[in-house]
């Protein structure tokens, strides 16, 4: 290996699960809008931008209702969510990880508005026509990953905040490595919410959206994701 190769960014401790070392991280003097296309960046976009535009040409190739603010919010909320997680995956000094973590929190926090909007748009729908509330299989994984999203926010925002609820900075500091399996976990729920939606009887009379369009979506969006996931960042993962 040449000395060029050795001093790279992202050598060692930072090298990503798939590809070179320095493929997925954050160079000094590249802004950090940047993250969201290096390495496998661009595959992730392509993916997340792709089940948007799958659910948003269904709803808007029929008459728009109330209803229909329901997939476009989540939808909305999902590849927010991508962005959420591809701008803070490539941060490793100090500074980059304290300007990824305000973006990822406020992309989060753009996420989760457009998600509980959508939540209370179907709620009151379902309400509205007397309908029957989280009983396809759709609407349990909705409900339980809502509950996850949640759970995960309000840790997420006291870890870095509000560390002195945990005894301290460095406390905190030990948790995130579960904030982050937790994340990409709940990222999985996402995905698997709007598979699961393709099965509800809505979808097969009206959106017609195809199960395997939105799995193909999905995987491309995942084979953009992961890559980039750095396990030492996990800690107990690395062996540290």
């Amino acid at each position: 290996m040449s000395e060029q190769e050795t001093q790279r960014p992202g050598m060692g401790e930072q090298e990503p699960l798939l590809g070179r070392p320095g493929d997925a991280s954050q160079q000094d003097g590249l802004p950090l809008y940047h993250n969201l296309i290096i390495g496998t960046g661009a595959v992730a976009q392509a993916g997340s931008w792709i089940l948007v535009a799958i659910v948003w040409g269904a709803v808007f190739s029929n008459p728009v209702i109330l209803f229909s603010a329901h997939p476009l919010l989540n939808s909305a909320a999902i590849l927010l969510f991508t962005q959420g997680v591809l701008i803070l995956q490539p941060t490793h000094t100090p500074k980059q990880k304290k300007h990824g973590t305000w973006a990822h929190a406020g992309l989060n926090d753009l996420a989760l508005s457009c998600g509980i909007a959508g939540l209370v748009v179907i709620e009151y729908n379902k309400i509205a026509h007397n309908g029957t509330h989280f009983v396809s299989p759709h609407a349990i994984l909705g409900l339980i990953t809502y509950i996850l999203i949640l759970i995960q926010g309000l840790v997420g925002f006291t870890q870095y905040f509000v560390p002195q609820i945990y005894g301290g900075e460095e406390n905190a500091k030990k948790l995130y490595k579960y904030h982050r399996v937790s994340g990409y976990f709940i990222f999985l729920m996402l995905l698997a919410t709007v598979a699961a939606a393709t099965q509800t009887d809505y979808n097969k009379k009206v959106l017609e959206i195809k199960l395997w369009a939105v799995l193909v979506a999905a995987a491309i969006t995942l084979i953009g994701v992961l890559p980039r996931v750095k396990l030492q960042k996990f800690g107990w993962l690395a062996g540290q």
